[in-house]
């Protein structure tokens, strides 16, 4: 009896020192308070690290009809961070509703386009040896971004869809972001503002041509926006003057799940801010946004550098373990400049499981950028797995009126 007298002491007395977990303003600093070990270092240098966060729970009706209840952290579009890869993803959505859109017979996602340079800094593409029937399509380029988030089938989309059409269609529906540039190649704001000539060829004719498309609006930044204390030049000098920011891609965390809300949850979301892509549109992208790279047979990602969590931060970090098979993150991810941006939904089949949440760190704790030493793997990958962790906990035990049914994302992959 002394034993089990001492053993209930010892539980009541544990559970009085926890934190009691209240769903409030503070809630997501206060779960993560729950882990000291793992965040209590990161919580100390929040603003230092850039660190926001979205926890958004979802409920279920009597129906299935999703509601949604969203938790934030530090969060502030005027904070400004360097969205990445993340844009990748708008750029798949605007490209599927303008074939959608232009409704020429013969004409969709995959069709082979060709793509002509015919101005400084473009780059003619005639084929994709990657692809099956060795052509290049938006529907290869999309598989390419939403599978390992691949930078040159980004900018052929973004030459289809024209830098003036991306940003006037996103205002228009009410988003407040701003594409302004390819990536990964230093070409000027001039450069950026034309486009590739494009054709789209079926059975040796052309269905669809398109000249170069010229932005000949200036987009003006709201605000000039410098980060850290220097940066290494492209010839390879420091600068000693903090990095210029103010041209470049701008995508605020909330506009990301917003979007991604948009994609999975359409019918919750306003018919403005809806994007017009067909049903099996918006199923090509769910699955490749969670599709595996092993899981994909064209282009075959193998090797050691195509782990299951190669795009997936969130719950994973840089583990190189297979997912367990029960779950799948439907996501997309951005890493550059010590920038490290996860924006996911994430399902467990098996516990009925599902919640949104998203987040942006920034690595580069020297204050130089563009020199590629950041701390990714010190900071940024256990941030992202120990925050997915505490979260996918906390959804385990979460008491819901109504269990969801979680079949309609069960989907078919490749392999």
């Amino acid at each position: 009896m002394k034993k089990v007298l001492c053993l209930f002491l010892l539980v009541a007395v544990a559970s009085a020192c926890s934190p009691r977990l209240v769903e409030n303003d503070a809630f997501v600093e206060n779960l993560m308070k729950t882990r000291p070990a793992k965040f209590k270092k990161i919580l100390r240098q929040k603003d230092t690290l850039g660190i926001q966060i979205i926890y958004t729970q979802i409920n279920r009706d009597s129906s299935n009809r999703p509601t949604f209840k969203s938790f934030y952290f530090n969060v502030d579009s005027t904070q400004y961070f360097y969205p990445a890869s993340t844009v990748k993803l708008p750029l798949v959505l605007l490209a599927l509703e303008k074939l959608n859109q232009l409704n020429i017979h013969g004409l969709d996602k995959f069709t082979p386009m060709f793509h002509d340079s015919i101005y400084a800094g473009q780059l003619s593409v005639k084929s994709d040896t990657s692809a099956i029937n060795k052509l290049p399509s938006v529907a290869h380029y999309a598989k390419k971004i939403l599978v390992v988030s691949d930078n040159d089938a980004y900018n052929r989309l973004y030459e289809f869809v024209g830098q003036k059409e991306v940003n006037s269609k996103l205002k228009s529906k009410g988003y407040n972001i701003r594409i302004l540039h390819r990536l990964e190649r230093p070409l000027s704001p001039d450069q950026n503002r034309h486009t590739e000539a494009v054709r789209f060829v079926k059975d040796d004719s052309v269905i669809y041509s398109q000249p170069m498309l010229v932005n000949e609006d200036s987009i003006r930044p709201t605000r000039k926006v410098f980060k850290g204390k220097g940066y290494m030049s492209n010839d390879d000098h420091f600068i000693s003057k903090p990095f210029d920011f103010t041209y470049k891609n701008f995508y605020p965390l909330a506009e990301q799940q917003e979007i991604l809300k948009a994609v999975l949850f359409p019918e919750t979301v306003d018919a403005k801010r809806k994007f017009d892509v067909t049903e099996a549109d918006r199923q090509f992208v769910m699955q490749y946004m969670s599709q595996l790279p092993r899981e994909t047979k064209h282009p075959k990602y193998r090797g050691k550098n195509y782990y299951d969590a190669y795009v997936k931060y969130l719950l994973f970090g840089s583990n190189r373990k297979s997912i367990p098979t029960h779950i799948r993150i439907f996501d997309k991810v951005g890493i550059a400049y010590g920038f490290m941006i996860d924006n996911a939904y994430i399902v467990d089949f098996k516990n009925n499981t599902e919640f949104m949440l998203s987040a942006v760190i920034n690595t580069n704790v020297d204050g130089v950028y563009n020199d590629g030493k950041y701390e990714f793997d010190k900071i940024g990958f256990p941030f992202m797995k120990n925050l997915g962790r505490v979260v996918y906990k906390y959804e385990l035990k979460r008491k819901k009126k109504y269990q969801p049914d979680l079949s309609r994302i069960k989907l078919k992959y490749e392999q």
